[in-house]
């Protein structure tokens, strides 16, 4: 079986080119890095709430996470110049492409009520935004080891120049986005 980059490098790159009527194949768009973000915001009050966060992304990411602080002082949050708030991993090459076959054929189908990803998580410029709830979709968290639900964000960085040659690029490599409303009658109950 095909790991996903061999996949992508035989046969969604002829695909793209031809679906989006490009002359060079340097021309199609490609992932260039994916960042996972982990906000810590009360880590300023509980110091194991850091250590607890920074263990979680890494299980998940299979790498080691970078200490985000505080830029400026902000005294309605408490917060000092220089505390640490956050955590986040950027994941390239082969890591990254292990980490969206995880997404997609794992992570995402355990989210629930999911119906899809949302094309407004797109910033113009051709990336794309996921934002997750909690931890526990991932498979390597245990749910008797955590002390508190942590939402992520998840940047996938690529070098399309629109939101339309990244979309193709995501579907192609199995991102599930959401249909389009106008297809299917929606009730609210």
């Amino acid at each position: 079986m095909k790991t996903l980059k061999e996949r992508y490098n035989e046969e969604i790159v002829p695909q793209l080119q031809k679906e989006l009527n490009m002359s060079n194949v340097h021309q199609v768009p490609k992932l260039v890095k994916l960042v996972v973000n982990i906000g810590l915001g009360e880590s300023t009050q509980n110091s194991k709430a850091l250590e607890n966060g920074l263990r979680d992304l890494q299980l998940i990411t299979g790498q080691k996470p970078l200490v985000t602080r505080a830029k400026k002082s902000i005294a309605t949050f408490k917060v000092r110049q220089g505390m640490p708030i956050g955590a986040m991993v950027t994941l390239r090459d082969q890591r990254m492409y292990d980490f969206i076959e995880k997404l997609n054929g794992i992570v995402l189908p355990r989210i629930r009520d999911f119906r899809g990803l949302n094309e407004k998580g797109f910033d113009g410029r051709g990336n794309y935004n996921i934002g997750i709830r909690d931890q526990l979709v991932f498979p390597e968290i245990e749910y008797d080891k955590i002390d508190r639900v942590r939402g992520m964000n998840i940047t996938i960085v690529t070098t399309a120049q629109t939101d339309m040659e990244a979309r193709a690029l995501l579907e192609s490599l199995g991102f599930p986005f959401r249909k389009k409303a106008g297809s299917v009658s929606q009730s609210v109950a």
